[in-house]
Formats: C-alpha cells, sequence, structure tokens
C-alpha cells in the first residue's frame, strides 16, 4: 500500500495528470521493469507537425517560450518517399526545441505540391483519431495564456487551478491553427526540477483520444511493450471544471478513462497517453490521420536494437504504414525508420539510434 501511495503522489506531483485523474485515481501501475528496455527505446525526440505556414505556429514557442530554431531546410527525397508522397510533393521543415532541450522537441513540415486536410478538422476533445495535444510544462499558465490568445492560439477552457495532496497544480489546453493543441502543465509546488521548465517545456507527451482504451493500452503495453504509468476511471461526485470543453454540469456523468505509457520507468519524459471520453457520441477522424495532412502527425522514437524491434512489431502483426532504410532526417541524420499505426489511427514512429 505505501508503494501505491507513493506513486500516486510521484504522478500526480508531476502533473501530468488530467484533471479527472486527479480528482479520483482507480489504478496506477507501479513502476516496474519492461520488454521494451530489451529494444533500448529512448523517450521520444521529437513530434512531427504538419502546417500551411510555420510562423503563425511557431511564434508562439518563438516569443513566449524562447524556444531556438535549431535547423531549417529542405525535406529530403528519402523522407517523402518513406512516407509514400507523390513525385510532384516537396517540402520544407523547422526543428525547434525549448532551451537546452534534446528532446521533447518539434519538426514543423510545410508540404507543397500535394493535397492537404486537417487531421482532427473541426474536432472536440471526444471525437477519435489523430494525435489530440503534445504536452508541455510551464512556470506561468496564466501569463503563457494571455500571450498565446494575444498571438491568435484560443483554448478550451481557461487554466484551471487544482490541489492533489501537497502539490498546487494548473493546467490549460491551447488551440493553435490546423486543430494542432498544446496541453500546458504548471506545478505551484512543490518545485518541479527533472528539467528545465520555463514558459514552454519541451514536449514530454502526447495525447491520443481513443474509441476504447484498454484496447489501445493494450496495444502500447502488449505490442509496442510499453511500461505502464497510470490508469484511472472515475469521475467526481460534483461539477467541475473542464479542460476538455465538456459542460460543467455534465462533468459527473460524461466519464474520461485514460492511460498513461512509455518505453522507459520511471522517466518524466516520452509518454504516451491515451484516452477514451464517454457520454458523447464523437467523429472518428482516423481516416486524415497520415501525412501530409495538417496537424500533429507522430511522435519518433529512437531505438537501438532497432531491427529486432521492427521484426518482433511485424511478428505481433502491428500494422506498419511506413517503413524504409537509409531515411535522411535532417538534425536526426540517415537512419532506418518505421511507423506504426494504433487502433485509433495515431501515428508512432522508432527510428535507428546508433548510440550504443
Amino acid at each position: 500500500m505505501s508503494n501505491l501511495l507513493s506513486t500516486m503522489r510521484r504522478a500526480f506531483g508531476s502533473g501530468v495528470l488530467s484533471l479527472a485523474a486527479l480528482l479520483c485515481v482507480v489504478a496506477i501501475a507501479p513502476a516496474q521493469a519492461q520488454p521494451a528496455r530489451e529494444y533500448n527505446i529512448s523517450p521520444w525526440t521529437e513530434a512531427v507537425v504538419s502546417v500551411t505556414e510555420f510562423d503563425p505556429v511557431t511564434r508562439l514557442f518563438r516569443e513566449a517560450g524562447d524556444w531556438q530554431l535549431r535547423l531549417s531546410g529542405e525535406i529530403a527525397r528519402s523522407e517523402l518517399d518513406y512516407w509514400k508522397l507523390p513525385e510532384t510533393a516537396s517540402g520544407r521543415f523547422e526543428l525547434w526545441c525549448a532551451p537546452q532541450a534534446v528532446r521533447g522537441c518539434l519538426r514543423f513540415v510545410r508540404f507543397d505540391g500535394v493535397d492537404q486536410e486537417p487531421i482532427r478538422i473541426t474536432a472536440r476533445a471526444w471525437d477519435t483519431g489523430g494525435i489530440y495535444s503534445i504536452m508541455v510544462r510551464s512556470d506561468n499558465i496564466p501569463a503563457l495564456f494571455d500571450k498565446a490568445i494575444h498571438l491568435g492560439w484560443w483554448a478550451e477552457s481557461r487554466p484551471i487551478r487544482f490541489q492533489f495532496g501537497t502539490s498546487d497544480l494548473r493546467n490549460v489546453v491551447l488551440q493553435g491553427p490546423h486543430g494542432i493543441n498544446l496541453a500546458v502543465y504548471e506545478r505551484l509546488s512543490p518545485d518541479f526540477t527533472a528539467f528545465p521548465v520555463g514558459r514552454i517545456s519541451q514536449g514530454f507527451n502526447s495525447m491520443r483520444m481513443v474509441k476504447d482504451k484498454q484496447a489501445a493500452r493494450a496495444f502500447y503495453e502488449q505490442k509496442l511493450q510499453f511500461g505502464l504509468l497510470f490508469d484511472f476511471d472515475r469521475e467526481p461526485e460534483e461539477p467541475a471544471r473542464s479542460n476538455f470543453g465538456i459542460p460543467f454540469n455534465l462533468t459527473p456523468t460524461i466519464t474520461r478513462s485514460a492511460a498513461a505509457l512509455q518505453p522507459q520507468l520511471p522517466e518524466e519524459t516520452g509518454r504516451v497517453e491515451v484516452m477514451q471520453i464517454d457520454g458523447f457520441t464523437g467523429d472518428d477522424l482516423s481516416r486524415r490521420a497520415s501525412p501530409p495532412n495538417l496537424g500533429i502527425i507522430s511522435v519518433r522514437y529512437p531505438v537501438v536494437n532497432h531491427s529486432m524491434y521492427r521484426d518482433d512489431m511485424k511478428r505481433l502483426d502491428v500494422p506498419m504504414p511506413y517503413e524504409a532504410e537509409k531515411v535522411e532526417i535532417a538534425g536526426i541524420g540517415t537512419h532506418d525508420i518505421f511507423a506504426v499505426r494504433s487502433p485509433d489511427g495515431s501515428l508512432t514512429e522508432f527510428y535507428r539510434d546508433h548510440v550504443m
């Protein structure tokens, strides 16, 4: 029991969980060894985000978060071919990272010569398919919220503040162009020290809205062999403000069930979170969740034992829509890479990490 309570404090104290989880947790898995360690999978280094223009999106990170443009240029033909884009397609990229960050960066890509549509067009939180948000931390959510609104972003709600044990937390989901959501967490106390925070930290998690949380959890846990960080499926008995746009009076009855997983436990980065929202009938947007469509396309994990992991994914019949060798990815290098598709259509990529 003491181990469970300790794990709860770590999970809640990190500010990772959404409001529903903070109010009532059903199960949190203790940190344990997981098969993914055999492949030596590191936390995701970058998310790939498709946009029509760079500045309307990157301006928030540059002006509010002091993010740095690490690299920019043409997208290599080998990467376009890996994504199965036609010969008419071309593109440019900008790789932006938080100060001092070596992971959790954002690779913004702009495709030309090919038709596009938003992945999560006119979407609400309960619509499934694609990647709903990238999660970051902040040292001042109210100031970031004001700046984001000034720059033309929107939000699911005003910032929400809540207490859990000794942790004083804030959260807001910012909405940018093309259905790009940035879920921001601020831990007012105690201090967060795992990595530099600033106004907008590096990305540490990616949220995927799903039709069946148990099936989604099984995909990441049993197929991709990630370790389970937490799992919950309860709501508060009284109405509470929602960071997902659920009306105040319906929050006790519109249930949110979520699980978070990652290849290495314990670790403050490299997470994937799946959430099921029951009570509203949402749309399935998974058909659009592929490049070159607009929005958050994928997150990329480096893997040392890449060939073994790829072969095991094939043995487990994991859908693998993209796979190629010697793909040139500026800022990463020339690597073998493949992408897997979840039951709800979101993409997760794994590239060969040559660091032994």
